[in-house]
C-alpha cells in the first residue's frame, strides 16, 4: 500500500501519538432524528435542522477532548466540526442516509450538493461511506455496489483524501440481523467483505468494519444472553480469520450496541491478537444522551456527556490499548520517523 503525501499527512492527524484512531462518529441523521422523536413523543418531521446540529455540537464539543477525531455529516454536522476540539482530526460522511428501499438490494447513493473537493474545502482529514453488503446477495446488485466504490476510490484518490470504508452486513432474505441464525453467518458475511474490499482497485485505506462475531451469542461472554452461536475460542477464531484477510488497516465500528457490548466485543479483539487500529464508535458513547436532550435541552445534554458519555468513551479507549499503528498495517513510515 502507497499512500501520496497529501493522504499521509490527513491520516496522522486523525490518529493519536501512537498512530492508533480513537475516533468518536456522530454522522447518524435519520436514525437520530427518529430517536429524538420517540423520545420526545414528536412526530420525526418536528425534529429540525436546528436541533440536529444542536445535538451533534454538544457531542463534539464534550467528547473530542477524549478522541483522536471525528465523523461528522455536512447535512447538519459542520458547525460540530467547528466545536471539535483542536487535537481531533475530521472525518465527512459522503453517503445519502439510509438507502433506496424502492428496490431490493439497500442500494446506496451520494449526497447530492457534495462531492470529494467539497469535503476537502470543508476542512475533513477523510472521507466515509456506508454502503450495507453482504457477499450472499444477488451478483448483479453488488456488482453494482463495487462500481460505485470503485468511482469513489478514484475520486478521493485524485483529491488525496483518505478514504474510509463501512461495510454493514445484512440478511438478503429480509430475516432478524440481532438474531441467533443471523449471527451464525456473521463470521462469513464479515471476513468475506474485507477480503472484497481489500482489493487495490478499489482504492480504500482504511476499512471500517464491523464485529465479526456478535458479543450476545459468544458462550461466557459477559454479555452472554444465554443462546449460542459460538463458543470463546470458536469466536476468538472467528476474530484471527477476518484480522488475516484484511491487506488494509482496518478499524472497528460500534454499530449501534451499547457500551457493554462494545467493550466486551474489543476486549475479545485484544485477546485474539488481532492487528485493528482502533475505532470509530458512535451510539456506544452517546445513545443515552438522546432522552436527557428530549426532555431536558442541551445544557441537561451536555452535563450527562461530560460526566456518562466521557465515561463511555474512556472506557472504549481503555479497550483499545492493544490496537496498533495504522500506519504498520499500510506499510508505511510515519511522519516524523
Amino acid at each position: 500500500m502507497s499512500l501520496s503525501e497529501g493522504k499521509l499527512r490527513h491520516m496522522n492527524a486523525l490518529a493519536d501519538k501512537n498512530g492508533v484512531i480513537a475516533a468518536a462518529a456522530m454522522d447518524q441523521r435519520g436514525s437520530l432524528q427518529k430517536s429524538i422523536a420517540a423520545a420526545k413523543g414528536i412526530d420525526s418531521k418536528q425534529v429540525t435542522p436546528e436541533m440536529m446540529a444542536e445535538f451533534k455540537t454538544a457531542v463534539a464539543k464534550v467528547l473530542t477532548p477524549h478522541a483522536s477525531a471525528i465523523l461528522l455529516d455536512p447535512e447538519y454536522g459542520l458547525n460540530a466540526a467547528k466545536a471539535r476540539a483542536r487535537n481531533a482530526g475530521l472525518l465527512l460522511a459522503y453517503e445519502a442516509s439510509g438507502y433506496d428501499n424502492t428496490q431490493p438490494g439497500r442500494l446506496p447513493d451520494l449526497l447530492p450538493h457534495v462531492s470529494v473537493k467539497r469535503i476537502k474545502d470543508w476542512g475533513a482529514n477523510a472521507v466515509k461511506i456506508l454502503i450495507y453488503y453482504t457477499p450472499f446477495e444477488d451478483a448483479a446488485i453488488n456488482d453494482i455496489k463495487h462500481a460505485f466504490i470503485e468511482r469513489i476510490g478514484a475520486e478521493c484518490e485524485f483529491h488525496e483524501m483518505p478514504f474510509f470504508l463501512e461495510f454493514v452486513g445484512y440478511d438478503a432474505k429480509g430475516g432478524d440481523e440481532k438474531g441467533l441464525e443471523f449471527a451464525k453467518r456473521k463470521p462469513e458475511i464479515v471476513v468475506r467483505s474485507m477480503q472484497e474490499f481489500s482489493k487495490p482497485y478499489y482504492r480504500v485505506d482504511v476499512l471500517k468494519v464491523e464485529i465479526p462475531v456478535n458479543a450476545n451469542y459468544v458462550e461466557g461472554s459477559s454479555v452472554y444472553k444465554g443462546q449460542k452461536a459460538y463458543s470463546r475460542a470458536e469466536a476468538l477464531e472467528h476474530y484471527r480469520r477476518a484480522a488475516s484477510v484484511a491487506e488494509k488497516p482496518f478499524i472497528y465500528l460500534s454499530a449501534g450496541v451499547s457500551n457493554e457490548q462494545f467493550t466486551e466485543s474489543l476486549r475479545m479483539a485484544a485477546e485474539a491478537g488481532t492487528a485493528f487500529s482502533g475505532v470509530l464508535c458512535g451510539r456506544a458513547t452517546w445513545k443515552e444522551g438522546i432522552p436527557v436532550y428530549a426532555k431536558s435541552g442541551v445544557g441537561a445534554l451536555e452535563d450527562w456527556l461530560a460526566k456518562d458519555g466521557v465515561l463511555n468513551i474512556q472506557a472504549v479507549n481503555d479497550a483499545i490499548r492493544a490496537a496498533k499503528p495504522w500506519y504498520e498495517k499500510a506499510g508505511v513510515m510515519p511522519v516524523g520517523a
